[in-house]
């Protein structure tokens, strides 16, 4: 006999929430995404995409899967049948890092000008895979906080294992005086006290849910509320209860419900502020 899961309730938030973090672009149904984070109260979305691989069918398809968005939610006749604001963060990960060059510099402050691009990222070091030689990760995430900084763009960082030299180049090359996302925080409360020393914002993911998250779960309570974000970095890190599954947008309200018990706060009072921290630093508009 199959064993069939309870099925678990999204958390109720009680005002409108951001996904500061998701690929779009890698879910099997982006516009039934959108859909159900919008009957979630998760009213904004940045997606990320990166420079080196297929970024068009971002820009391309964004339109049509909001539209998509809005057509069921009217066919279902859900209340206010509007679907999240959207906005696009581009770059190129460290990953793909050994492919930054004059072109793929010139590709991204093309793709930057565009109005619905809120930030330059997802950039930064990863020390865990070396899928690029970790010299040329630090030129070019060097090179892409000077194209933000001359395009008056806030930065998406990623630091895996090199939160140490992510620090320095940060230090060295300067913040944006628009901003920079930590993305998907996971470190304690030193290394987070430094960050925001610098300028930085943190954005916490599914990761805070997890088990064996205590250090990532001390950092969030130090973490002011003004400087605090949520992502799911859908399709992956998805939160407890549905760890081991596709990440989406909705799933970010599991993620904001565990910083409110952590903070003490009512999961309203989170979900408001994190919102109103994601429209700062990534911009209003769709």
């Amino acid at each position: 006999m199959t064993e069939h899961k309870p099925r678990v309730e999204v958390p109720r938030l009680g005002a409108q929430t951001a996904d500061t973090h998701a690929h779009l672009d890698m879910l099997d149904d982006p516009a039934g995404a959108l859909e159900r984070a919008a009957v979630a109260g998760v009213m904004y979305v940045a997606t990320v995409v990166d420079v080196t691989e297929s970024p068009l069918g971002t820009f391309d398809a964004l339109g049509t899967w909001l539209a998509d968005a809005r057509q069921r939610m009217l066919e279902w006749g859900i209340p206010h049948p509007e679907p999240p604001v959207a906005r696009i963060i581009v770059g190129v990960h460290p990953h793909n890092a050994k492919d930054y060059g004059p072109e793929v510099a010139d590709r991204l402050r093309e793709l930057a000008r565009d109005p619905r691009v809120g930030a330059i990222g997802e950039m930064g070091l990863d020390f865990h895979y070396d899928h690029s030689p970790r010299d040329v990760q630090r030129r070019a995430f060097e090179a892409q906080l000077g194209l933000a900084h001359e395009l008056g763009l806030p930065v998406a960082v990623h630091l895996r294992e090199a939160h140490e030299e992510g620090i320095a180049i940060l230090r060295s090359v300067g913040v944006p005086k628009a901003g920079c996302i930590i993305h998907c925080f996971t470190e304690g409360p030193n290394t987070a006290d430094l960050l925001l020393e610098l300028g930085c914002d943190l954005a916490f993911g599914g990761s805070v849910t997890f088990p064996k998250a205590d250090v990532i779960r001390e950092a969030a309570v130090s973490v002011p509320l003004d400087r605090m974000l949520a992502e799911t970095d859908s399709p992956f890190m998805t939160a407890v209860p549905h760890r081991g599954r596709s990440n989406e947008p909705a799933w970010v309200a599991f993620t904001i419900a565990r910083l409110a018990e952590l903070k003490g706060l009512p999961v309203a009072e989170v979900a408001a502020a994190t919102m109103a921290n994601a429209r700062r630093i990534l911009g209003e508009d769709g």
